[in-house]
């Protein structure tokens, strides 16, 4: 049996909040050029480049990539040979989203109440998922979600007779209506299998994965990719403003479900898809 310290995961995810927000991932960084050089219409590339200058300034001057410093929402696998000492482990990691964004000076966005509206003043609670795994491990992903973005989620509940092509057009539908909304060029996260709330955390946790990392079952994979092509064939385009960049990826993440149903979800990133993970 390993023991962590709370101290040590507070500290980790304090760090992990402040570089999230300032710092595009490889994986982003990468895609973003390639999207420049694909770009087919002016006004679109022009927007690119903007987008750009915008993310070499965050990290240049320490500024926050956008002013929506999100919902800090975390993915925590946990070794079931992890003893964590010193108090709670929700308490400690929320501890450190609230270290992060009230010494990051990052924006608070969290109210207590979903009526009432008080806001925390410090961005807690976050939003944890747990996994229970093997190991003498701590594995810590922090994804802070924008409301622009977040607010074009769907869940669609198919009949299992709409298949493939059910799936194909409620992702297309759910972009469609997300427009300039969702802060263009995107990142499209699709859940698709188990239940109402599961296809919701697949697709969240989808978005979180590398996009240099492909899915193993062909069917995915050519989807991912056929979504991709018709998402880029919209005409969205960079801020919404037309052009053959709406989409930056399309992950797609399954799961067996019920005979009696098809659950699909879908959760659109903007531009700045903001995740960082370590492992304790």
């Amino acid at each position: 049996m390993r023991t962590i310290l709370c101290t040590e995961i507070t500290a980790t995810v304090k760090e992990m909040c402040i570089e999230a927000n300032h710092f595009l991932s490889s994986d982003m960084k990468e895609v973003f050029e390639a999207a420049k050089a694909s770009e087919k219409s002016p006004l679109g590339t022009q927007i690119l480049e903007q987008l750009a200058e915008n993310l070499q300034i965050a990290a240049q001057d320490m500024i926050p990539i956008c002013q929506d410093t999100g919902m800090a929402v975390l993915f925590v696998k946990v070794g079931q040979e992890v003893h964590v000492e010193g108090g709670s482990l929700t308490d400690a990691l929320n501890e450190g989203v609230r270290q992060g964004y009230v010494e990051g000076f990052l924006r608070k966005s969290v109210v207590k109440d979903p009526i009432i509206r008080e806001n925390t003043k410090d961005n807690t609670p976050a939003v944890i998922h747990y996994d229970i795994v093997s190991g003498d491990q701590i594995e810590i992903t922090v994804a802070p979600k924008g409301f622009g973005s977040e607010n074009m989620s769907r869940v669609f509940m198919l009949k299992p007779a709409d298949g493939i092509e059910g799936v194909k057009e409620a992702v297309l539908t759910a972009v469609r209506d997300a427009g300039p909304n969702a802060c263009p060029p995107m990142v499209v996260g699709v859940g698709i299998g188990g239940t109402f709330e599961k296809c919701a955390w697949m697709a969240k946790k989808a978005l979180t994965r590398n996009l240099k990392d492909k899915p193993q079952i062909p069917w995915v994979s050519e989807l991912e990719q056929e979504l991709l092509e018709k998402i880029n064939k919209l005409g969205i385009g960079p801020g919404g403003l037309g052009g053959s960049q709406t989409a930056f990826a399309v992950n797609v993440e399954t799961y067996p479900t019920h005979i009696a149903g098809l659950p699909v979800a879908v959760n659109i990133c903007c531009h700045v898809n903001r995740h960082v993970t370590r492992v304790l």
